[in-house]
């Protein structure tokens, strides 16, 4: 083979390498995610957060209704995390859910469940104390796929009535048994979680919008999580999140959604003196 024939072949790959790397970047790239960007955060900084986010989510998840995601964020400067912002960029609500913590939280872990309509990025945006904006993200994929936000819920009306507005609070680690002490719960609360983009498979009108978008969970008079959810929260909500004990032997738990309800529940905590 010729010297000229061999420098062809290897332009010939070099060339194609090139293309698939091209191709490859725009697959990863978000339509929307520059308008959304433009929208919430126009004039302030994003910095870099891989040093201090971790963003968890799967690359292709089985069930695009329930997709687990999980951040945790941590200072080690002095300053505290306020709120973590999850957006999935080409949901119908890009922003799925925000987290605001109470006061000198410098390290937080949290975790829900997601309805991701499409191929999209994930991005978690951490707000300190002082205002600055840090952002880790991911690429979520599926395979073939279905508009998770226009999937009829799970179950009966009678059986989703029967849960409504029901908390459960699982504690993922070892009871605390003094203040100061790091504890993670789940807090799960029965809710349809309407969309208002589902028909009802009988009547074939669109049910009505109906979202849990509020939550609050305080331990004692401090303030642990106040959560606003969106239409991409997966039905029946679920969330995970951590909160140093206090002394208070409950944690007090409000949630609200669209239509006005609210429930109350408070949860007994372990001897924290």
């Amino acid at each position: 083979m010729s010297n000229n024939t061999m420098l062809r072949g290897v332009l010939r790959v070099a060339a194609a390498a090139a293309l698939a790397g091209t191709f490859a970047g725009s697959a990863l790239a978000s339509q929307s995610w520059p308008g959304i960007r433009d929208e919430l955060y126009r004039g302030r900084t994003l910095h870099d957060g891989s040093a201090l986010i971790t963003l968890v989510a799967p690359d292709r998840p089985d069930d695009q209704l329930n997709v687990p995601v999980s951040v945790d964020a941590k200072f080690r400067d002095g300053r505290a995390v306020k709120s973590v912002t999850l957006i999935i960029d080409e949901n119908p609500a890009p922003v799925a859910a925000v987290f605001r913590f109470g006061p000198n939280r410098a390290h937080v872990g949290l975790a829900s469940a997601f309805r991701f309509d499409a191929v999209t990025g994930v991005r978690a945006i951490v707000e300190a104390n002082d205002g600055e904006l840090y952002m880790a993200e991911r690429h979520v994929r599926f395979t073939g796929g279905q508009s998770a936000c226009a999937a009829p819920p799970n179950g009966s009306p009678e059986e989703i009535a029967a849960k409504m507005g029901k908390m459960q609070l699982a504690e993922l680690t070892p009871r605390a048994t003094r203040s100061n002490e790091l504890q993670r719960v789940r807090l799960e609360i029965g809710h349809p979680n309407h969309t208002g983009m589902v028909k009802d498979q009988i009547t074939l009108l669109y049910i009505q919008l109906l979202l849990l978008n509020h939550v609050a969970v305080r331990q004692g008079d401090d303030t642990v999580v106040e959560i606003e959810g969106s239409m991409s929260v997966s039905q029946d909500p679920r969330f995970e999140f951590d909160f140093l004990t206090n002394g208070a032997d409950e944690l007090a738990v409000t949630a609200g959604d669209t239509s006005g309800a609210t429930w109350e529940k408070a949860f007994p905590l372990g001897p924290a003196s």
